[in-house]
Parts: C-alpha cells; sequence; structure tokens
C-alpha cells in the first residue's frame, strides 16, 4: 500500500498541545446522519477507544453541527446551532468525530460564523476519528482483522480541510487479513456534497456512477470511507444495479473494529 499522499493541503488550526494524556476522557460527537442511520459507527468507534485504553463520553445533549444550513448560505441560522455545539463540548479537551465533513465544518468554519473565543477554541478541539488514532494517540494497529478486498474512498472536507489522507491509509495497512484495492482518481469527489446532491441531482448521480465505476475497476468487495454521507451516495448507486449489488460498503471505524 501506499500511503504517501500527493496532496499538498494545508491541514486546519488544532489545539493538540499538550499531547493526549493517558485517561484522560474524550467526548464523541456523533453527526446526525450516523446517530439516525448508522449508530453501529458510534459502537465501532467505543469499541476501539475503550479497547486503547481512552474514556468516552457522549454527551446527550449535543445537536446537529449546523453543517446543512452553512452550506445552503443560512449563516446566520446556523449561528445558534454552533453555539450549542460549543456550549455542550466546552468541558472536553478532545472532541472525537467520525467524519471529515462535519469535523472540518467544526475545525475551519465555525470561525467563519462566530469567531467569538468560546467558540474558536471548541472548534480547535475536534478531531476526525482516523486523525485521533494516528496523530495523537500513535495508534496505526487497534488490532482489525478483516479477510476481504478493500477499497477506500476519499472524502473531500477531510482531505482538504483537515489534511487528513494518510491516516486511514496508515490505519487499513495493519488490518490483518486484508486486500488494500487503490482507486483510481482516487482525489475525485463522489457528487454527494450535501445539499449538492438535492440541487444538481444529475450531476451528482454522474459523480457518484464515475465514482462507482472505479471501485468496480479496482477488484474490491468492501468499499471504506471515513464519511457514511458519501457511502450513503456511492451504496445507493451500488445496490440499484444487479452487477454491482455484491459491494458492501462500510465506515472506516466499522472495519477498524472488526475482528476485535
Amino acid at each position: 500500500m501506499n500511503a504517501t499522499t500527493p496532496f499538498h493541503y494545508k491541514p486546519a488550526p488544532r489545539q493538540d498541545d499538550p499531547p493526549y494524556q493517558k485517561g484522560e476522557r474524550v467526548a464523541m460527537f456523533i453527526p446526525c446522519y450516523v446517530d439516525q442511520f448508522f449508530p453501529g459507527i458510534g459502537e465501532a468507534m467505543v469499541s476501539i477507544l475503550e479497547r486503547l485504553g481512552v474514556p468516552v463520553d457522549f454527551p446527550s445533549e449535543q445537536t446537529c453541527c449546523g453543517q446543512p444550513a452553512f452550506n445552503s448560505g443560512y449563516w446566520e441560522e446556523s449561528r445558534p446551532v454552533i453555539r450549542k455545539f460549543c456550549e455542550v463540548f466546552a468541558p472536553y479537551r478532545w472532541v472525537i468525530c467520525p467524519s471529515g465533513s462535519c469535523s472540518s465544518m467544526c475545525r475551519v468554519f465555525f470561525p467563519h460564523v462566530d469567531p467569538s473565543p468560546e467558540v474558536l477554541q471548541v472548534s480547535r478541539r475536534v478531531f476526525e476519528f482516523s486523525e485521533f488514532l494516528v496523530d495523537i494517540l500513535k495508534v496505526t494497529d487497534t488490532g482489525a482483522t478483516f479477510p476481504h478486498k478493500v477499497a477506500f474512498h476519499m472524502g473531500c472536507h477531510g482531505r482538504r480541510e483537515l489534511g487528513v489522507f494518510d491516516h486511514p491509509l496508515q490505519l487499513l495497512h495493519s488490518v490483518r487479513g486484508m486486500t488494500y484495492c487503490e482507486l483510481g482518481n482516487i482525489e475525485e469527489c463522489c457528487g454527494f456534497g450535501g445539499t449538492f446532491s438535492v440541487k444538481l441531482a444529475g450531476t451528482s448521480l454522474a459523480m457518484g456512477q464515475s465514482k462507482v465505476d472505479n471501485i468496480v475497476r479496482s477488484g474490491a468487495d468492501v468499499v471504506a470511507s471515513g464519511d457514511i454521507s458519501c457511502l450513503m451516495h456511492v451504496g445507493g448507486i451500488i445496490q440499484r444495479n444487479p452487477a454491482t449489488k455484491h459491494i458492501r460498503v462500510m465506515h472506516l471505524a466499522e472495519l477498524l473494529a472488526a475482528g476485535i
């Protein structure tokens, strides 16, 4: 596996000093679509973190990060949602999220809407899951076993806004029994883009089909990603075609928890 990124993006600022201390509690931020449709992703995160000796809290007062409103241009409407997020997670030094998209909303775009110190301080403490494992915990092997051929889709937000590219590849490289199938044009968007897929459905579907074509060419029987939102889009296209229905979609956390 080649874990060298060809991309040169400057990661968003983050507060990672002082380093994580063993036994520190972390807060888990679960995006809306994970909470409503894919709760197993959160359970997989907890199993991995607890196995690594990291205590996990799930603040029950958490709500959306405000990304749908923000992306649609409703910045004023997103402001109270953002402030609610920061109020809920203010007590925590580390906030872990299984989504490059929502993590980048917090770390990059919160300050655009509300540059107040209380928002800025919390926004820089939000980490995408693989980023936290590799950069903060210095973990590249979760002990997973997954004897399948796996392709990996890189979500745009995590790659471009947070600089998350090598992180999931390093973690996948350690999975026992797994064969990595590199995607052609791995840097291309899958076409989901949240509200983009609703407003420009034809373009979105064409981009998604291009991604699926590359998955098929890779020979993978599983396609994983750090963004289940992307996989909802890609997986829908896959399931509509009898020739590709055998291909599964999995969030990275679920794969990294396999067999442990």
